[in-house]
């Protein structure tokens, strides 16, 4: 390898080297798309109520870990088309040291026909062709002044293909590379917006003392109870009667397994998930791949009736598509909560249901 190409391949592997740590978790990513139905958020009131009005506690909490989701579904979407950039840098890398070698190829070859040239007195092919006498010498070489005429044709074809596609390459790295420096920002305010809302919410309950928190937790225990048992009643469950698919099976036996394992913003296992995170892996286990955060499920997979639904499908909740569990049967979901909670078995009508999509349809 000669000293320019040397240079080239060095140069490309610094790219490819800084595209690796932009797309690291925390540096990079691409813009996050917009959510069903964006939710205002505000600065997280952290005084507790002058009576400490356990249910009104529990409804600031609901929202700040409400909040967070949101957050981290941005975050997750920007991390999953981080690595989609980072690769489509590295690709393009690899384009520009192969195309600038060629490029030095063929001026190579372009320099070794000049200097031939140079050789033989600097008359081209035609000018001596016409000072022969000899009529065979003169047929013989007009057909290799014909070839070379095409070679050379080729050749200069040739360079300004290369050189077009270089130029092509280095406004799309360069197009990538102005991404990435803005979403980064825009990742680092997701974050931000995470850690805020979840260092809020653990604020507020540190205040609670230890009857007071158990006494929350009975709290929201009866509200989904409620809330389950009002989704029942409408005889929801007499209508949906659906067997689940093969994959649909291996789907629920990966969430079943990592049951008890903690929530973890961003997390995709194998100890710890987010709502999506667990979904996304559970169907990936099952040979299926679907998009990594909730929205993106929500959107992009296909919608069914609730009461067409089917052990495997994915029930997609609230208004912004927020948060996203595994029906496993019988009204029964697998999801993970939200942070301080652990992969769990939950009832399908205790969060408000905004769709049910499918996977393997």
């Amino acid at each position: 390898m000669g000293p320019g190409k040397r240079g080239l391949f060095v140069a490309a592997v610094a790219v490819v080297c800084a595209v690796t740590v932009l797309g690291a978790p925390g540096a990079a990513f691409a813009s996050p798309g917009p959510s069903p139905s964006p939710t205002a958020t505000t600065s997280p009131d952290l005084t507790l109520p002058p009576s400490k009005d356990l249910e009104k506690i529990r409804q600031r909490l609901e929202t700040l870990y409400h909040n967070a989701a949101v957050a981290t579904d941005a975050y997750n979407a920007a991390e999953e088309a981080a690595k989609k950039q980072s690769a489509e840098i590295v690709a393009l890398a690899k384009k520009i040291v192969e195309g600038q070698e060629r490029l030095a190829e063929l001026k190579d070859r372009a320099g070794a026909a000049a200097r031939s040239q140079y050789r033989t007195g600097g008359l081209p092919d035609e000018a001596r062709l016409m000072l022969s006498d000899d009529p065979g010498e003169f047929l013989d070489g007009a057909g290799r002044v014909l070839q070379g005429q095409k070679a050379t044709k080729g050749l200069i074809a040739e360079l300004t293909r290369t050189q077009e596609d270089l130029e092509q390459y280095s406004q799309d790295a360069s197009a990538q590379w102005r991404k990435l420096e803005v979403n980064r920002k825009a990742k680092a305010a997701a974050q931000k917006k995470i850690e805020k809302q979840i260092a809020a919410a653990e604020k507020l309950e540190s205040q609670l003392e230890k009857e007071e928190k158990e006494r929350l937790a009975k709290l929201q225990e009866q509200a989904d109870q409620q809330a389950q048992t009002a989704w029942l009643d409408t005889g929801i469950l007499d209508d949906i009667d659906g067997k689940a698919t093969a994959q649909g099976k291996k789907a629920i036996e990966y969430a079943t397994a990592q049951i008890g394992k903690p929530y973890e913003w961003g997390a995709e296992g194998p100890r710890s998930y987010d709502c999506s995170g667990l979904t996304s892996e559970a169907w990936r286990s099952a040979g299926q791949s679907i998009p990594r955060t909730s929205q993106e499920q929500w959107k992009q997979l296909e919608h069914v009736d609730v009461k067409d639904m089917r052990p495997g499908d994915l029930i997609i909740y609230f208004d912004d598509a927020s948060h996203v569990a595994l029906y496993v049967g019988d009204g029964t979901i697998i999801h993970a909560p939200r942070p301080g909670r652990t992969v769990t078995l939950a009832g399908a009508g205790t969060m408000p249901i905004l769709a049910v999509v499918r996977p393997d349809a």
